[in-house]
Order: structure tokens, then sequence, then C-alpha cells
């Protein structure tokens, strides 16, 4: 087995999170810095890591690190990275890339210096002038930080948020991964009560039952690295072979979703369907202010609408001052609500137990967190 560096990037805010997945995973010797936590696995580790991550963008294999202020410097501290040991004679690979307050800010400069440079490595391994690029897809991509170049193989192709269940959603939906975090960031586990009373399309309450029922959250998708010898498929077999074996059938859920709008229930019946959750979700066309439960000690996580759009904003703002009267009345359960509307608080009517600072694609949101008494022990 390999010895590798991985990252798992993720959004700013949930680095946290993903260090905590990744350690669950077993794997240690984790670094965490923004937007990237670095781990060391082996081959395994790769498929692994693709299939079970929930809150992670996706995974790269770190090729190097290193300080390069002018292309020569880029080209040969490049070249002597072992790029022969991972991509095959037939390999098609791009170069992708970024530089932020780096000497060498012209990024199309840099990725043409980073192709020539992996060209030269492959030349000297197979003895030849032209390769086909016919086999397994590599994306590589140059990221300079303050003239710290580091290089690296996207292992997952499609971002980790396209679980593969989704391909109709409502108006400005949250990402799987963002909601699999918001999950992950509340107090509800298996035994408690769920409910998203604005839940779209569905995504918060799928991911909170694939938490629930333990289902890899990349079971149903394919990845870049599927395709590569160097990790082989008996491996992403056995990988998904044990995957499907974690699955807890036998669970029983009480997660109930709903909205006002019969559209955005039959995207999420159907969603849910396609993720194999459909008997653990009830799903019901109501409006938030229509809750009515005597059940105790649940939870609430929801995703409720920002008002960013003019002509919203006096709508939302009576809708948060709603939410603050009837959630009030749920005094045993727990709140989790993200907005980027930075008067929630004092339009809700009560301060959050907590606060944590996320963003929904470039949205900057807040995620407001009120804790409920603890459910008595059993």
């Amino acid at each position: 087995m390999l010895k590798l560096k991985l990252i798992a990037t993720s959004t700013f805010g949930l680095e946290a999170v993903v260090k905590r997945e990744i350690q669950d995973l077993g794997y240690e010797d984790i670094e965490v810095e923004n937007g990237k936590i670095t781990y060391t696995g082996d081959e395994r580790a790769i498929a692994k890591s693709n299939l079970w991550l929930r809150s992670a963008d996706r995974v790269l294999l770190k090729m190097g690190e290193f300080k390069a202020r002018s292309f020569e410097e880029l080209f040969e501290k490049t070249k002597s990275l072992p790029w022969d040991e991972f991509i095959p004679e037939d390999g098609e690979f791009t170069v992708t890339g970024k530089s932020v307050k780096s000497q060498l800010h012209s990024v199309p400069d840099c990725q043409a210096i980073v192709k020539k440079a992996v060209v030269e490595k492959m030349k000297s391994r197979y003895n030849r002038d032209w390769f086909e690029e016919t086999g397994p897809k590599f994306t590589i991509q140059v990221a300079l930080l303050k003239d710290t170049a580091t290089l690296t193989i996207d292992t997952s192709g499609v971002g980790l948020h396209k679980r593969g269940y989704r391909e109709e959603a409502v108006e400005a939906p949250l990402k799987e991964t963002l909601a699999a975090a918001m999950v992950n960031l509340s107090f509800w586990d298996k035994n408690r009560i769920f409910l998203d009373p604005f839940c779209g399309s569905g995504t918060i309450p799928i991911e909170a039952a694939m938490i629930g029922r333990n289902i890899a959250p990349g079971l149903n998708r394919s990845f870049a690295s599927e395709q590569w010898s160097i990790i082989g498929k008996d491996i992403w077999k056995e990988e998904r072979v044990n995957a499907l074996k974690a699955i807890d059938q036998d669970v029983e859920l009480k997660i109930y979703a709903q909205d006002m709008d019969p559209d955005a229930i039959e995207i999420a019946k159907e969603n849910a369907y396609k993720a194999g959750v459909d008997d653990c979700i009830r799903f019901q066309l109501k409006r938030m202010e229509n809750i009515n439960t005597k059940d105790e000690y649940g939870v609430i996580i929801c995703n409720p609408p920002y008002g960013e759009r003019l002509g919203r904003k006096k709508q939302v703002e009576k809708l948060y001052k709603t939410m603050g009267k009837k959630f009030e009345k749920l005094s045993t359960w727990s709140k989790y609500i993200i907005t980027s509307n930075e008067n929630f608080e004092k339009l809700y009517g009560k301060k959050a137990s907590k606060k944590r600072k996320l963003y929904n694609g470039r949205i900057k949101v807040d995620y407001y967190q009120y804790y409920g008494p603890k459910p008595p022990k059993k």
C-alpha cells in the first residue's frame, strides 16, 4: 500500500466538521487550514473518503508543495514530482489553476508550465514524444498562495455534493454537503424526532435520513479515480460492498418534511425515492404556521427564505417573527436555522445559543443554533 497525502476541501466554516468525518473513517496525521484538511492514507483511503465524506467538497491527491517565484522554478520542481507513478501512458490530463498574492499571478501561464513539465516527466518515463491521451482522466490543479505552489490531482471528478439523487430542485437549493453539515452540527440523532418546515426539494431531511440509516453519500455515483489503475477496481468494489453492508435497514426514523408549495413536496418525494430513504420521511403539504405536534425533545433544522430579492424582504421579516412565536411553544425542542438575514435574532425574538458563520454557495450566512433541554434518559 502507498502512503499518500490527501486533501479534503471544504466550504469555509466546515473544516472542523470535515476533520471529524475523516477521523471517524480512521485516518490520522490531520492538518486543518482554511478550506482544506490534509491527512495521510493509502489507495483505499481515496475510495473510502469519496464514498463516505458528507461535508467535504472534493478529495485531492497531494503531489507536492514548494516555493515557486519564477516559471523556471515552477517547471523544474513540478517535473521532479512522480507524475508517471500515477498517470498511465494513455492518461488524459488537464491542468486547472489559481493564484493568490503570488509573483506568478498569470494563471494560464502557470497552467501551461505545469502541463509542459508533466509531459516532460512522462516522456522520460515512456520514451516517446507524443501521448494520445485516450485513457483515464486526471485533473491536475496548481494552486499558488503567497508564492507557495501546491500541486494536486482531483480524485472526485464532479463535486461531492452531487450525490446522484437530486436531479430536480426548487429555486436556490441548499448544497447537499452543507445540509449534511447542518445535521452533524446539531444535537439530532436517529432516536429523536426531526422536522424541516421549509423542506423545499428535501435536501436537509434526505441528508438526515441518510445519516440516520448510515448510507454512504457517494454510494450512487461515480468518481474520476475509479478508472485509475493505481487504485484498482477491486478496491472500489470492496468499499462499495462494505458501504452496502453498513446500511442500517432496521432503524426506525421519525423525520417530517413540510412545505407550503405542492410542487416542492412532489420534487422532494422523488428525490427521497432516488436516495433510497422515501420510507424514512413523512412529507406534508403544510405552512410553517400550522405546525402542530405534541411530541417533545424534537429537533428542527431548516433553511427558510432569506429575502434576498427585492419585494420579499418585508414578507421574510414577518415570517421570522412568526417563526419565533411558533417555535417558542416547542419549549423542549432544539432549533437550527440558516439565513443570510443579519437581523434574524432580533426578528425571531431570541438570541441564539450559538451562531456559526458559513457560506451557502457564495452567500454569506449564519447558522443559528437554539439548544433545547436534553431528552430524559430512557
